[in-house]
C-alpha cells in the first residue's frame, strides 16, 4: 500500500528526555490494531546521518481515537530526533501502513501481563487504552520499570486507565530512590516475586515484554524463574536510534 502523509499537529515533552508527537489524520482512514507500529519518514529533514530519514515507531494512541495518531520516543542526540524537534508544526510526515503482531490475544480467559521498560511502553499504552474503551473482559496487569518518576512516560495516563477499567491493574516501579518523595508504588527492578504476588493464574497468562533489547532479555530470565512457557511470551524490542 502507498504511504500516508500526515501533518505534525502537536509536539510535547511527556517525561524526562521523552517527547510525544501527534499527527493529524483527519479525513483519512489509517487502519491499525492497538500495539502495532509503522515507519515514519521525514521527506526533507533538517539533519541527516547514515541511518537515513525513516524510523519505525509504535503507535501509542488508540485506533478508536479518530483524527490523529501519536507516537513517542526518548530524545537521543541523533539526526532524526533532532529533526523531529526542529521541524515546524504542519510539516507532513510520511507514514507506512501499520504492521506487527504485538497485539492483545483473543481469549479473555487468559490474563495479559505486560512487562515494560522505558519507551517500550508505547505499544502497551495503545493496547490498554483500547481494551478499556472497548470494555474487553481481559484481566490486564502492567509492570512498568523506569529510573525515576520523572522518567516514567504516560504515568498519569495509566493511573487514569486503572481508575476507568476495573480489569486493569498498574504496577509502576522505579530503580533510583535518591531524592524521591511520595512514591506510592513498588521500587526496584521487576522480579518474578513481584509478578507472582499480584497476578493470579500465572501459568495460563500471556506475557508481553516490551523495551530495549537488554530489558527484554532480562525479563525472559525473570519469567524463566517462574517456569513460564516460551509459547506464552510475546516480545517487542526497541533499539536505540
Amino acid at each position: 500500500m502507498p504511504d500516508y502523509y500526515f501533518p505534525l499537529k502537536e509536539r510535547k515533552e511527556i517525561a524526562e528526555e521523552t517527547m510525544a508527537f501527534t499527527l493529524d489524520t483527519s479525513g483519512s482512514n489509517f487502519p491499525f490494531i492497538a500495539g502495532q507500529y509503522a515507519d515514519f519518514t521525514l521527506e526533507k529533514p533538517p539533519f541527516n546521518d547514515i541511518k537515513g530519514k525513516t524510523r519505525p515507531f509504535s503507535i501509542a494512541s488508540s485506533p478508536l481515537e479518530k483524527g490523529s495518531i501519536m507516537f513517542a520516543t526518548r530524545m537521543r542526540d541523533s539526526a532524526f530526533k533532532n529533526s523531529l524537534k526542529q521541524i515546524s508544526l504542519g510539516t507532513k510526515i510520511s507514514v507506512s501502513s501499520a504492521r506487527g503482531s504485538f497485539v492483545l490475544h483473543d481469549d479473555a480467559k487468559q490474563s495479559a501481563v505486560f512487562l515494560a521498560g522505558g519507551i517500550g511502553i508505547t505499544p502497551i499504552r495503545s493496547i490498554i487504552e483500547t481494551a478499556g474503551l472497548e470494555k474487553k473482559p481481559h484481566k490486564l496487569f502492567l509492570f512498568y520499570s523506569n529510573r525515576t518518576p520523572s522518567a516514567t512516560a504516560f504515568l498519569h495516563d495509566f493511573e487514569k486507565f486503572a481508575k476507568q477499567n476495573q480489569n486493569f491493574k498498574f504496577f509502576p516501579t522505579i530503580t533510583q530512590l535518591e531524592g524521591v518523595k511520595d512514591w506510592k508504588y513498588p521500587t526496584g527492578r521487576i522480579k518474578f516475586k513481584m509478578i507472582e504476588e499480584n497476578v493470579p493464574e500465572l501459568k495460563n497468562a500471556i506475557f508481553y515484554i516490551s523495551g530495549p533489547n537488554a530489558m527484554v532479555s532480562a525479563m525472559r530470565q525473570v519469567l524463566a524463574v517462574g517456569k513460564i512457557k516460551s509459547g506464552n511470551i510475546v516480545t517487542e524490542e526497541f533499539s536505540g536510534y
